[in-house]
């Protein structure tokens, strides 16, 4: 008889989990995912958090939703592991949590992260696909777009309020995008207390960012140019 193999109970718990929220048409509450899984609700709060902070779900206030590192899994494209020892050499000299974005069939989608502990990612309770507008990323891949598509993205999301800061107006934010600086700022409109900056990849439709506590921002602008030079290598590195 062959040996059974060893599993991590809470590896399996997580990705049954992950295969709920996966097979769902639409977000799922914490409550309905516990009794789906058969997990009592605080070990279901538990992997859900780490889920979350590792990019595999995201939160909405409706429930939890497939997050943009499943995106990039099943996008299997080689470009962010190519990209992933630039975006490493950002964090390493900023100090700062690095992030790559790229629009896929007509959505701006997060498809690397690299953080640590001195320097974590952002808490990413909205997903792209409802908070491109709020995010340096998505600004700054929208600043690429033709005028035609850059208003057709806007017709199809909505510009949801995630702060008193985010930016709610169409118009308003395509004077903006339309501003001629190529760094992007997203001043607590995702998240309060973060500031994320970003720029975009030569002649792709992607971005490279990092984003920092609020008081860290005035600083991490005045070294912008490490930024660029990071876009310049990822864009590089896609023609590899």
């Amino acid at each position: 008889m062959a040996a059974q193999p060893t599993l991590i109970n809470s590896v399996v718990r997580a990705l049954n989990l992950l295969d709920a929220v996966g097979s769902a048409s639409a977000p799922v509450p914490a409550k309905r995912l516990a009794h789906a899984v058969g997990l009592p609700l605080p070990t279901t709060y538990h992997l859900l958090r780490t889920l979350v902070h590792e990019g595999y779900l995201a939160r909405t206030p409706d429930g939890y939703v497939v997050g943009d590192r499943v995106d990039a899994l099943a996008a299997g494209g080689a470009q962010p592991r190519r990209s992933r020892q630039v975006l490493q050499q950002l964090h390493d000299e900023l100090g700062a949590a690095a992030y790559l974005s790229v629009l896929d069939d007509g959505e701006i989608r997060l498809a690397e992260i690299v953080d640590s502990p001195a320097a974590p990612r952002t808490d990413l309770w909205v997903g792209f696909h409802d908070a491109a507008h709020a995010t340096a990323l998505g600004k700054a891949v929208l600043a690429t777009l033709p005028e035609e598509d850059r208003l057709e993205y806007l017709a199809s999301h909505p510009l949801v309020d995630l702060t008193p800061r985010t930016v709610t107006s169409t118009r308003a934010l395509l004077q903006e995008l339309e501003g001629g600086s190529d760094i992007a700022v997203d001043h607590e409109e995702y998240a309060l207390g973060t500031v994320c900056l970003a720029t975009p990849v030569p002649d792709a439709p992607m971005a490279v960012a990092v984003s920092v506590p609020v008081q860290r921002a005035p600083a991490v602008l005045a070294r912008a140019g490490a930024l660029r030079r990071a876009a310049r290598l990822v864009a590089l590195a896609g023609g590899a």
